[in-house]
């Protein structure tokens, strides 16, 4: 394994995603949320939504888009099949909602060689194209060494 910190800071080409009802509704069902403001534009509107909106951390389909450039960035040298995730956190500010045309970069904030394998932690920036600041996710990976090197 050869990590490149010399990548660190690097901000990759943003990549969009645009929020629909229906991709909102499965991702609810599948993380068991019911609350109605994610099912029902009535119950989001009441609440004072345009729209349903995602459970928090719904986030995280957007950002994995964006995250995914920093494995595929041969630069980097990122061998995705020897990656654990590690930690994600979400700084939320303001409601992903139904209709939203959304933008995501991501930085590399950081690269820590640990051993003979590094804990690579993301930064991305997921906002509406107007600018509205909808979520930071923070993410890190764990890069384990390959079988040549742990030897």
């Amino acid at each position: 394994m050869s990590i490149n910190t010399a990548r660190e800071g690097h901000t990759y080409p943003s990549v969009d995603y645009q929020v629909g009802s229906e991709a909102i509704r499965e991702f609810a069902v599948a993380v068991k949320n019911q609350h109605p403001s994610h099912h029902q534009a009535e119950a989001a509107q009441a609440l004072g939504h345009r729209d349903i909106i995602a459970p928090p951390s719904f986030a995280v389909v957007v950002s994995q888009k964006a995250e995914a450039e920093v494995v595929k960035d041969p630069e980097v040298g990122i061998d995705f099949s020897r990656v654990v995730h590690a930690d994600e956190r979400f700084t939320h500010h303001s409601p992903i909602t139904a209709g939203d045309n959304l933008t995501a970069a991501t930085t590399l904030e950081r690269i820590r060689i640990m051993g003979a394998g590094a804990m690579v932690t993301t930064s991305t920036e997921i906002h509406t194209e107007d600018g509205t600041r909808r979520a930071t996710v923070t993410s890190s990976l764990l890069v384990r060494a390959d079988d040549e090197e742990e030897n």
